[in-house]
């Protein structure tokens, strides 16, 4: 699987480009600020709908622009798919697939899947819970369509009995069998969501380990645990020992929506223990696995996007990452840098055919070497 043309039209920094990409590695080269990036991101938008950077859709429109647009041509199986997402102001996001708009974004997630490694993983290990949730989440919907709209329930589901919460603190008057509705619900839909994410976990922490041991610079006990309340007491147990609490706060305390992954490296938390280098071994290799693992349960190589990492990682851990793509680990592989010396050694040192494009002020052009 592969993206043959991307075509931006009023998107971030870009008020039009087109490129054509190989199916193998495509460097982007520019200095900091000129869009680098914003091409990754519309990619990561042709896949999951939404932007890697920024979650609000209208914020990633071109400046005094009413609209933008991305359109790109995906190659699968033999086949050849033209998606187009369509942003305006006041309007609902659009996406068709061949020109025929999707009823629901989520019959698309997952068709064409990407892998982005970024410096903004740091996220993962240094913010709350939320952020991992989310990325786990983002994960097994790929492959699990009923798991996605499990989750998107329970989001409204939660957000309603939170709302009936705060309704009844202000009226002082606490209603069980109208909280029971919605208590059916969650504890439904939450014990469904539980076992789904313990499942991914135990699959996935193995080949985590792999990838910290190859990208690694020394083997080290390192682990991801899925904390949940859920593991202790049912969701039905949970909500009737929150009861009072709820009540008072006036928002639900217990649930899945309160599950977290733990970071560790030798039984310690990575993100106060680990060193700067073993941070970017734990995220490389979370993202190695993330991509293993889509390319297991979706039979497909998902196209890896590498935001700006040459210039972030040592020689040794930058080495182990472009012998994986030596080794045709990867399919489609984007590269951004701002040295195009620098890329151009790494990728002709390994014998890797690849094709460099220079981006400046919203422009890209293939560049020819010779």
């Amino acid at each position: 699987m592969h993206l043959g043309r991307l075509h931006l039209l009023n998107f971030k920094n870009y008020e039009e480009a087109e490129v054509e990409l190989t199916d193998g590695i495509n460097c982007f080269v520019g200095n900091n600020g000129e869009g680098k990036t914003n091409l990754l991101d519309s990619v990561y938008y042709l896949s999951m709908c939404k932007s890697y950077m920024n979650p609000v859709d209208r914020q990633n429109i071109r400046f005094d622009q009413p609209f933008f647009s991305i359109q790109g041509d995906w190659v699968k199986d033999g086949e050849s798919s033209s998606i187009q997402c369509v942003v305006k102001l006041g309007a609902k996001k659009v996406f068709r697939k061949n020109k025929k708009e999707y009823e629901k974004l989520a019959d698309h997630i997952g068709q064409f899947p990407v892998v982005m490694i970024s410096p903004y993983d740091r996220d993962l290990i240094s913010e709350g819970s939320d952020i991992r949730r989310k990325w786990m989440d983002g994960i097994i919907s790929q492959f699990n369509r009923h798991y996605l709209t499990d989750i998107q329930k329970y989001a409204k589901v939660l957000e309603q009995r939170n709302a009936l919460l705060k309704n009844m603190a202000e009226h002082q008057l606490f209603d069980p069998e109208t909280i029971e509705v919605w208590d059916y619900q969650l504890i439904e839909l939450g014990e469904r969501i539980y076992k789904v994410r313990s499942e991914f976990v135990q699959e996935f922490i193995p080949v985590f380990q792999k990838h910290y041991n190859t990208i690694g610079l020394e083997n080290e006990n390192v682990e991801v645990i899925y904390r949940s309340q859920v593991s202790e007491h049912s969701m039905s147990e949970l909500l009737e020992l929150n009861k009072r609490k709820d009540a008072f706060t006036r928002y639900s305390n217990a649930g899945i929506h309160r599950d977290d992954l733990l970071f560790q490296i030798k039984g310690n938390p990575v993100k106060r223990f680990g060193s700067q280098g073993q941070q970017k071994s734990f995220l490389i290799a979370l993202r190695l696995a993330q991509y293993e693992w889509l390319k297991s349960h979706l039979n497909t190589l998902p196209v890896l996007l590498l935001d700006d990492i040459f210039d972030k990682l040592d020689h040794t851990r930058v080495e182990k990452l472009i012998h994986l793509v030596s080794d045709h680990f990867f399919g489609q592989v984007l590269v951004t840098d701002t040295d195009i010396e620098r890329v151009r050694k790494i990728f002709t040192d390994h014998q890797l055919a690849h094709k460099i494009f220079t981006v400046s002020s919203g422009l890209v052009e293939e560049t020819i070497l010779s």
